[in-house]
């Protein structure tokens, strides 16, 4: 993901130029944060629900890249309410803020005593608009008259300004009232586009200006009152939004719908349950409803979007599940797969999307993601979620329409991705504007030697062959089930000479793992790496040396408690705070666990399911965060976060379920219909699993799966003939 970068015209107070497309957190919000989201528009309030309130604050009403609301605060007859509470429902729905008066006095005179007024701010996302209801109810003995007034404004900032880049240039803003319940803030853009917040209020207010909205709120004894805003993205000032309890329960119905066809978990551990259930609410929200099919937007705030390396590996989490994600992700990603060369996009024929933006800054060239292409991986990911998707479906009529990208991704590989022909795919930026490192770990000083020194490209990163391994071993399989038996000899003859050089080439014997990567100099960066549990999960590495690189990773300079490390403690730019050198990233430990089950170590599998579990049992809203701090585990105390990390975040919320399809081994044969477990295991924490509804060519089963020490017992519950479910033991034919 392009997590850190920015313009080099940025200056860090030493005078050194910060990194490109660096994520700023110079200040930490006073407040706690709280996210609603809803297809392409997305809201970051605080815990009182105002927005940009507090010091600090990235906070705001987005949609497409562009902040649309800056400053949203209520104050009655002056001051800030106290806060009570505030929870966002289960299911992502709904933000529900409770507050109560403070002491208000006039002329040194207490007038009205705290708590006795309770206020509820209710907050929900529907079609590109932010609803919110503000109840009050006296609970005093006294009528009560009090002086509620809602401050308002809004940059219209780019998302990369909020994230802290600086512009020569910004466009022209106006606000007017437009209706005694209207107000519409402006911004003429430099891209010629006009875009338009939308700010109503019911009923009127008392006083209505361009930045505040007054109420008079007078109440009896146990009297409530209810008032409402919403604001608008690019809505025409005359279109009413729809009603508060009509647009709640439409964006709870739309929020259910892509988990409608997914499989039902339920465990004997509530924890695990409770984690599961935040997952799939995370998932659901940042799932966003595009032409092509339900895409999972990567994370919550920086990356609101489509990704085409996160949603691959997220569709990845998720396909023993509930397949029909991959089915959206590989469509919107082949529709945008590029044709032709383009050097500020880092664009060539046949490469799959990195990322794509629609803000003011990407249309107007000053940043290259309008449609960017410079992610080294996402080509061959691409190809790996086909073939595994094809495996798990047998969908026959989605290789077929997609069998032309595949060549093109399979051409990109072997032509412009592999420059020098020597066999491995390389990157390298073509313009001094596009990301440094295009591999999952793209921070700037994520690949280097072992001395410290960042290597200079071009750049065989490690994990990349894998894939592409795996990817031509796979899409060899898909040609042998169109027909074209040379084409897939041709493509496994490839991946078995990629496999006997990767080893001969990357192998380190002295530190028992493959090499981070190759520098332009063909010189291996020798730093012990989590990227080499990527390469098992691929399955490039031979068997007795998958064995060793397995014990390695679970060696205390790797794992330390919690998850794996991205690298090990002892490298030279290990920083346990950092984003990518020595922190815990739980995708990361998902795929190295789906690789360490592959090579066959069931019991570092338990290891990494349990600390990754465990650390979400210390998170707020039992919620994986995108990464978290690499300090080791002790007694008594919860993990470490990363201060400026999304929440929540597509591939985190997989890793639950990635790393029980590690436990239990799930194989899908669609021509037999069946589903086989293959060398079932559970962690100590879950006694029991029960499946319901695990569908496979139009059939479905249930089934209960209970832990007898180190083994398991399967009991199916439904299916019978017409889908089976077996066990089976030993490595994969």
């Amino acid at each position: 993901m392009t997590a850190e970068s920015l313009l080099e015209t940025n200056k860090t107070p030493d005078g050194f130029s910060e990194t490109p497309f660096y994520i700023s957190a110079r200040v930490q919000n006073a407040r706690a944060q709280r996210t609603l989201k809803h297809d392409d528009a997305f809201i970051v309030l605080d815990s009182h629900g105002d927005l940009g309130a507090s010091a600090g604050g990235q906070d705001g009403l987005f949609h497409r890249d562009t902040r649309f609301l800056s400053y949203l605060e209520m104050v009655i007859d002056g001051v800030q309410p106290m806060l009570l509470g505030s929870n966002v429902r289960d299911d992502n729905s709904l933000l529900t803020v409770e507050l109560t008066n403070p002491d208000i006095f006039a002329d040194g005179e207490l007038i009205l005593q705290k708590d006795t007024v309770h206020i509820t701010r209710n907050i929900f996302l529907w079609q590109d608009t932010a609803y919110q209801r503000i109840t009050f109810k006296n609970y005093g003995e006294h009528p009560v008259k009090l002086a509620a007034t809602a401050y308002f404004g809004s940059d219209f900032a780019d998302i990369f300004e909020v994230r802290g880049m600086r512009r020569q240039q910004r466009g022209m803003t106006k606000r007017h009232v437009a209706a005694p319940d209207t107000v519409i803030l402006t911004y003429a853009g430099l891209d010629k586009k006009t875009r338009r917040t939308t700010l109503m209020f019911d009923p009127a207010p008392d006083e209505i200006t361009t930045n505040s909205a007054a109420f008079t709120v007078e109440l009896n004894p146990a009297q409530e009152k209810a008032f409402f805003i919403t604001a608008g993205c690019d809505k025409p000032g005359d279109d009413k939004p729809v009603r508060f309890i009509a647009g709640f329960l439409a964006a709870r119905r739309q929020l259910r719908e892509p988990i409608r066809e997914a499989t039902t978990i339920e465990t004997s551990n509530d924890i695990f349950n409770e984690i599961l259930s935040r997952s799939m609410a995370d998932l659901s929200m940042l799932f966003t409803e595009t032409s092509d099919g339900p895409y999972p937007y990567a994370g919550i705030p920086w990356f609101s979007t489509t990704f085409g390396r996160d949603g691959i590996i997220t569709a990845l989490q998720l396909l023993w599940f509930n397949p029909s994600i991959a089915k959206g992700v590989l469509r919107r990603l082949a529709r945008f797969q590029a044709t032709e060369a383009n050097a500020e996009s880092d664009a060539q024929p046949g490469k799959i999307l990195h990322e794509m933006r629609g803000g003011e800054m990407a249309a107007l060239g000053e940043i290259p993601f309008a449609h960017y292409y410079g992610g080294v991986d996402s080509t061959p990911l691409f190809l790996v979620l086909l073939g595994r998707y094809i495996e798990r479906t047998g969908d026959m009529d989605m290789l077929r329409n997609l069998w032309s990208a595949a060549l093109a991704a399979l051409q990109w590989i072997d032509g412009p991705g592999d420059p020098d022909g020597d066999g491995f795919v390389e990157y390298q930026r073509a313009t001094e504007e596009g990301l440094a490192n295009q591999c999952w770990k793209d921070s700037h000083d994520s690949v280097f030697h072992s001395d410290g020194r960042l290597a200079v490209g071009p750049i065989a990163i490690c994990e990349v062959q894998g894939y592409i391994y795996e990817a031509k071993r796979r899409m060899a399989r898909c040609a042998r089930l169109l027909g074209h038996y040379d084409h897939a000899q041709q493509l496994n003859a490839e991946a078995d000479r990629l496999a006997e050089k990767f080893e001969d080439t990357f192998w380190l014997e002295d530190l028992n793992t493959y090499a981070l990567a190759l520098d332009g100099e063909k010189r291996p960066c020798a730093v012990r790496s989590s990227n080499a549990g990527h390469l098992l999960f691929s399955g490039i590495v031979k068997p007795e040396r998958g064995a060793v690189v397995a014990s390695e990773l679970m060696r205390p300079r790797f794992f330390s408690g919690w998850g794996i490390r991205t690298i090990a403690n002892d490298e030279s730019r290990y920083n346990p705070m950092s984003y990518h050198n020595g922190s815990i990233w739980p995708h990361d430990n998902s795929l190295i666990a789906l690789g360490l089950a592959r090579y066959g170590a069931h019991d570092a599998v338990e290891r990494v399911f349990s600390g990754l579990m465990d650390s979400a049992g210390y998170m707020e809203l039992r919620r994986l965060p995108e990464l978290f701090c690499g300090f080791q585990r002790a007694k008594g105390r919860g993990p470490t976060l990363y201060p400026v990390a999304c929440a929540p975040q597509a591939w985190a919320a997989g890793s639950p379920f990635a790393l029980l399809e590690a436990s239990l081994g799930f194989e899908f044969d669609p021509a037999a219909r069946e589903v086989r477990l293959r060398n079932p295991r559970l962690p100590e924490f879950l006694d029991e699993v029960l499946i319901k509804d695990l569908r496979l060519k139009g059939s479905s089963a249930d089934f209960l799966i209970r832990r007898h020490g180190s083994d398991v017992s399967v009991r199916p519950l439904r299916g019978g003939d017409d889908l089976r479910v077996t066990v089976v033991f030993g490595a994969k034919p």
